[in-house]
């Protein structure tokens, strides 16, 4: 025998102790290469830059969040923007807050609320904000509802709307 439980040796096994048998002849496949380090990354994609050169490149050429109208005072909302912004915020689970700001100053904010809120049959607040001015929040999703209301008053023109949102 041999060995066994009562001398304490070890037994010898017929087959080896891994699960599959490769045929004979048949090399191993290499280990997966590992990912690499984020220096050996920035470093390929600097290499990658250099040889794109610049020109094709254009960056820092456009900026989308940046304002469109950086300078003085405008007709309509803040001293940066002549636009009207719509926005909409998830807040919780399918609730949502709709958000107008860039409106001219010199309309009564809560009077458009007032309607805003009858016609959409929604609730709603006017906030000061540091940046923007003041700022109609709305709740639900009224986007739509708030771009033809204020075309529709001629309030603003359809040009200067911007709608945001996903």
């Amino acid at each position: 025998e041999i060995g066994s439980v009562a001398t304490g040796t070890p037994l010898a096994h017929p087959l080896p102790r891994c699960r599959a048998r490769r045929p004979a002849g048949v090399v191993p496949p290499e280990p997966p290469a590992a990912p690499p380090t984020s220096q050996q990354h920035h470093r390929a994609a600097a290499a990658d830059t250099a040889l794109m050169g610049d020109d094709i490149l254009n960056v820092g050429t456009f900026d989308p969040f940046a304002d469109e109208d950086a300078g003085g005072d405008s007709a309509l909302g803040t001293k940066s923007s002549n636009f009207v912004h719509i926005r909409i915020q998830q807040r919780n689970g399918r609730k949502t807050l709709t958000t107008v700001s860039g409106l001219p100053q010199d309309i009564n904010f809560k009077k458009v609320l007032k309607v805003f809120k009858k016609n959409f049959c929604c609730n709603g607040t006017v906030v000061e904000d540091k940046e923007l001015g003041q700022v109609i929040q709305l709740q639900g999703d009224q986007r739509e509802n708030i771009a033809k209301f204020l075309v529709e008053e001629e309030i603003c023109s359809a040009k200067v709307i911007k709608k945001h949102g996903f």
